[in-house]
């Protein structure tokens, strides 16, 4: 909402006697379901007192900004997404195929966004925006960072 990076970092780590794996899942579910729906950001646990992961901290975060800051070819973009919308294509409405054609980054913007051009944009929906969005993450790894897209008439 802000065009800013995401790290979660929680602090006091030292003071959990039981550190399972299913402990921290269980913590970690606890902070998606806060930010629900923006799930897909680091959280790290730390220590100051002991020192655990601080280093950690700086990692991630940079990590983070460079997810905001990438650049992803054009021609990367259509090879990975074009198939992909053609395997997976927006709902019909009114009877009408929508098609997306061609896709690019918009470039100097605040955080990665990506314009996809339709013949019909008017009629491509929310959710699907949000497939997409998923989807480019799970290719690209644009974890921590929020995502624009928009849909243009070709």
């Amino acid at each position: 909402k802000n065009s800013k990076g995401l790290v979660v970092v929680i602090n006091k780590w030292d003071l959990i006697e039981d550190k399972t794996t299913q402990v921290i899942k269980e913590y970690e579910n606890a902070i998606y379901s806060r930010f629900a729906p923006f799930v897909d950001f680091p959280v790290v646990f730390t220590s100051a007192l002991t020192k655990q992961r601080i280093l950690k901290v700086l990692e991630q975060a940079q990590e983070t900004y460079k997810n905001r800051t990438a650049k992803i070819p054009t021609s990367r973009l259509n090879e990975e997404m074009l198939p992909l919308i053609e395997a997976y294509p927006p709902p019909t409405t009114k009877g009408k195929y929508i098609k997306i054609k061609y896709v690019t980054q918009l470039p100097n913007t605040k955080v990665p966004s990506f314009v996809f051009f339709a013949n019909l944009p008017q009629y491509v929906k929310e959710p699907y925006k949000r497939f997409l969005e998923n989807k480019m993450r799970e290719k690209w790894d644009l974890k921590g960072t929020p995502i624009n897209i928009y849909i243009r008439q070709k």
